[in-house]
């Protein structure tokens, strides 16, 4: 049951919910103070001090709260609020097991708040609902896998059923999992990513060729100006902060372009250094453009048409020309377009007054290592695809990409959600990945497109699919439209969730439901009697290896690499050819299956615990082919 707190039997944090005045600074000590609190109402002293220490370490742990790259590894305090809270939730001491789903209801728990749910710590046993019931009971792992072999077999069509990936699951588990998916015989592997930075990575392919970003960490460090677009760091991805104060130390000029201030952006108190504890910290925008919602791409069109302009006064040397005649298609149509726009009505939209646009114009055509950073408040609207296809019009026209300092730089979220889809979940996969792994699997996957994310809740919706498999992550909450996709949900027959901690994708299900609990990344994972490690990839496209520390919260666990072996073992059959037990039983092998099939992955299984991937994967290099015409 989950453990209480004295007085209490159950946690409940709600309330006490107040609106407060603006902030003008982020981190600083009330951030420390933030952080421990969350460590040590869950943890405790010794067990704050044996997780955060190793947290995003060498030796360590990569937190599962963002996918900002680590740098140097100076500092033993290698982490944020943020990844406080995620660890504290994580590594709790709290636990949910039988007893607990005794005394509540699905209908009870579903009438709890998201907070709430999470709230109740770490679940420690397979539990399973049949049809009709009200309450999760327990279940043997051998027949939780027999369940979901049963309801895929009972379906008879592998395209009834999905596949979903969250973006904290490991390559490791992320390659097995789209193999399992492909032998079951579908593409239909919906992720977080189609929900977050899809339209960068449709974007950057039709712009570099590549949907990634191009630069690293050190690259920030030496950015001569940085453009952070519908992003708030300070909330989403704090560690960033450090990184932009030290490219303000070397002289960055830093835009911000936001409708909303962020308190972070502002100004920075960076809580390991004597100014962020007792002086002001650091400001970072120079420039703060709270441009009108949803009017990034009219900003974005003024700037690059005042960058030809300048061009033209200054008689050269703002535009790349060399750049742009040998590595650029389209040039020409660009300039066309360009000079067609309406300047007053571009203006009128972004609800900015024209010297604000002129600074930062002023700003791009003098500086030539320029980064641009964003994250979903750019991707998650309407106009996303064209915004993010002219924000990297504007680092073509200044030759800013491919070299020290400059290159775009999508900020993702979840810490593996890019890592998941360089393994294969892809619900449209490239014809030569399909052929590299029909080489080395001996088989020939599904080639026709499968479901993303919101194809999914149409086809559930219409009672086209049986069997919803979730490899971490909260469907139900991370979706769009909630309802809409709790009615799908309740169309299937089974749905089936690999999870670390209750939330409400456990509660308002299929008519049938499995919860299988898996390891967390701060845990040992003694997977085939040795210790294993699993790998992740960052926002930048390095790879890192992440050893957990702390002993299992249940001896009932499996990790996600066993999890899916079972699975596979139980639904495809003792006849086939994947060796699942000896991939299960060593994480090195999978690693080497990977580096067949990945191109870029060489050696990432003789990588030591904790280390970097010694090859970039081939996928994140950057040639930018064309500017691109807005659309």
């Amino acid at each position: 049951m989950t453990t209480p707190a004295p007085g209490d039997e159950e946690r409940d944090d709600e309330g006490g919910l107040h609106v407060g005045a603006r902030k003008q600074v982020a981190a600083g000590i009330p951030g420390v103070l933030w952080s421990m609190r969350h460590a040590q109402e869950q943890l405790g002293p010794v067990r704050s001090a044996k997780t955060l220490l190793k947290l995003n370490q060498p030796d360590g742990f990569d937190c599962p709260g963002c996918a900002w790259p680590d740098p140097g590894h100076t500092s033993h305090f290698e982490f944020c609020e943020n990844g406080a809270k995620a660890i504290a939730e994580e590594a709790t001491v709290r636990r949910i097991d039988a007893g607990f789903f005794a005394r509540h209801t699905v209908d009870d728990l579903a009438s709890r708040t998201d907070h709430w749910l999470g709230q109740q710590g770490r679940l420690t046993e397979p539990m399973h609902r049949p049809a009709g019931a009200q309450h999760y009971r327990p279940i043997s792992w051998d027949d939780a896998f027999g369940v979901v072999a049963d309801a895929l077999a009972a379906s008879g069509d592998p395209d009834r059923a999905v596949f979903y990936t969250s973006g904290r699951t490991s390559n490791e588990a992320a390659f097995l999992y789209q193999l399992l998916v492909r032998k079951v015989g579908t593409n239909n592997l919906p992720d977080c990513s189609n929900m977050c930075h899809e339209s960068s990575g449709v974007a950057l392919s039709q712009t570099i060729g590549i949907g990634k970003g191009s630069v690293t960490l050190d690259d920030v460090h030496e950015a001569e100006l940085l453009l952070i677009v519908g992003q708030n760091p300070g909330t989403n991805h704090p560690r960033m902060l450090s990184a932009l104060e030290e490219a303000k130390r070397r002289g960055a000029v830093i835009v911000a372009v936001n409708p909303l201030p962020e308190a972070g952006l502002i100004r920075f108190k960076n809580p390991q250094k004597a100014r962020g504890i007792v002086g002001r910290g650091t400001a970072l925008a120079d420039e703060y453009l709270q441009v009108k919602l949803g009017a990034d791409l009219a900003l974005f069109e003024l700037l690059n048409r005042r960058l030809v302009e300048l061009d033209d006064e200054r008689g050269g040397g703002v535009l790349d020309r060399a750049f742009l005649d040998e590595r650029c298609d389209g040039v020409d149509e660009l300039f066309a377009h360009l000079r067609s726009l309406d300047v007053d009505a571009l203006l009128a939209a972004t609800g900015l007054a024209a010297d604000e646009v002129e600074r930062v114009a002023q700003l791009l055509a003098d500086r030539s290592r320029i980064i641009i950073c964003w994250a979903m408040g750019i991707t998650q609207h309407r106009q996303a695809v064209p915004t993010i296809r002219e924000m990297v019009n504007t680092l073509l026209l200044r030759g800013a990409i491919g070299r020290a300092g400059a290159g775009v730089c999508p900020v993702r979220g979840h810490s593996n959600v890019q890592g998941d889809r360089t393994m294969g979940i892809y619900e449209k996969p490239a014809p030569a990945f399909l052929d590299a792994l029909a080489a080395e699997f001996g088989f020939e996957p599904p080639r026709d497109h499968g479901y993303d994310t919101v194809d999914a809740i149409r086809a559930m919706a219409r009672g086209d699919v049986d069997v919803f498999v979730g490899m971490g992550g909260n469907f139900l909450a991370a979706t769009p439209d909630t309802e809409a996709t709790r009615a799908a949900l309740a169309r299937t027959k089974l749905t089936v969730q690999v999870s670390t901690k209750l939330n409400r994708s456990h509660v308002q299900g299929g008519e049938a439901a499995l919860i299988l609990p898996c390891l967390g990344r701060t845990e040992i994972d003694r997977t085939g009697g040795a210790v294993q490690r699993v790998t992740v990839e960052d926002s930048m496209s390095m790879v890192h290896a992440s050893a957990g520390r702390l002993e299992p919260a249940s001896p009932h666990l499996r990790s996600e690499v066993a999890i899916v072996c079972g699975l596979a073992r139980r639904i495809l059959g003792a006849g086939d050819d994947v060796p699942w037990a000896e991939l299960a039983a060593d994480y090195g092998r999978i690693r080497d299956r990977i580096e067949a099939v990945v191109p870029g992955f060489t050696a990432a299984s003789t990588i030591p615990a904790g280390s970097c991937c010694p090859t970039r994967p081939a996928t994140s290099a950057c040639s930018p082919r064309t500017p691109g015409r807005p659309g």
